[in-house]
């Protein structure tokens, strides 16, 4: 199986999640199916079916955060250094049309939160920055057409 880069911060987190879904989560809905079924006839009883379907989805959670955090290499990322963007740096970009400056760390895809400015580095944005220098143009294909950014610092935090 191939291993995933992830940082210790997005490790942590999947674990939390997975440790959240197992001792509250998954015995609150199974407390609910049970109360459902109390309630009789299994076929018509609304409650009975959606704690079932919220099962179905905490069970498939759990299984898909179990096999994603057996296969994690977690990475230090203050360990690393230098000036080329490798996994895990803190990238701070200039957009060249509009002047506006953007700062993004590069993390695996199971841990991309735009909303954090942590993106994939599957990402379009993430795989042309990918072993760019510090001062260096870059052509990113979006979704939305071609942009061009400048790397204007790469750090490792």
């Amino acid at each position: 199986m191939e291993k995933i880069p992830m940082t210790a911060v997005g490790f942590e987190r999947l674990e939390k999640e997975l440790k959240q879904l197992k001792t509250v989560d998954r015995p609150a809905v199974i407390e609910a199916i049970s109360e459902a079924r109390a309630h009789g006839d299994l076929k018509e009883n609304a409650e009975y079916h959606a704690a079932k379907e919220k099962q179905s989805f905490i069970e498939g959670r759990i299984k898909e955060l179990e096999a994603i955090t057996s296969r994690a290499d977690v990475i230090d990322v203050r360990s690393l250094q230098g000036d080329t963007v490798k996994f895990g740096a803190t990238v701070t970009v200039v957009d060249e049309d509009s002047e506006e400056e953007l700062t993004y760390q590069i993390v695996s895809e199971y841990e991309a939160d735009i909303n954090r400015r942590l993106i994939s580095l599957t990402a379009p944005i993430g795989r042309a920055l990918i072993g760019k220098k510090q001062g260096t143009s870059v052509e990113v294909h979006t979704p939305k057409g071609v942009r061009f950014y400048e790397v204007l610092t790469v750090e490792y935090k």
